[in-house]
């Protein structure tokens, strides 16, 4: 019998695409400078972290 992907796991993962993807990268190139750009993915990919993580726990 297959499992599916906890729902934390297969939400962050959905977030992460979308939020840290090349192409959106490249358009905030056009107004950021790099530094402020690392700083996005930092928060952006903890906060998804710790939203699959607590997903992952409480369901």
């Amino acid at each position: 019998m297959a499992r599916a992907p906890p729902l934390g796991t297969t939400l962050a993962f959905m977030m992460s695409v979308i939020a840290l993807s090349l192409p959106e990268m490249l358009i905030l190139r056009k107004v950021l400078k790099l530094p402020l750009i690392a700083t996005f993915a930092g928060v952006v990919g903890s906060g998804i972290l710790l939203v699959g993580f607590l997903f992952n726990a409480i369901l």
